[in-house]
């Protein structure tokens, strides 16, 4: 799955906390900041676990303000780990 999270989502640990539960959740993929202040992540892994990372983007860590997360599906690439882009 691909998600655009928006909101008040940088500067705030968000990209640190997503890859944290992604890898307590045992998904695999990115996650980095836009330029424009979003978020963007891709997510694969065991349907029920991308599920509930999904639902953690809608949180976000504590001091995060999430307003919106823009979800579609995307192809497979079969990642081994999450990872924090820059």
């Amino acid at each position: 799955m691909h998600a655009v999270v928006s909101g008040d989502v940088q500067g705030v640990g968000f990209r640190y906390a997503a890859a944290e539960h992604a890898r307590e959740l045992g998904v695999a993929g990115w996650v980095r900041n836009l330029p424009d202040g979003r978020v963007e992540a891709e997510v694969e892994g065991e349907s029920g676990a991308v599920e509930r990372m999904i639902a953690w983007l809608e949180r976000g860590p504590r001091a995060a303000r999430v307003a919106a997360v823009e979800v579609a599906e995307t192809p497979v690439l079969h990642e081994d780990a999450f990872l924090i882009e820059h």
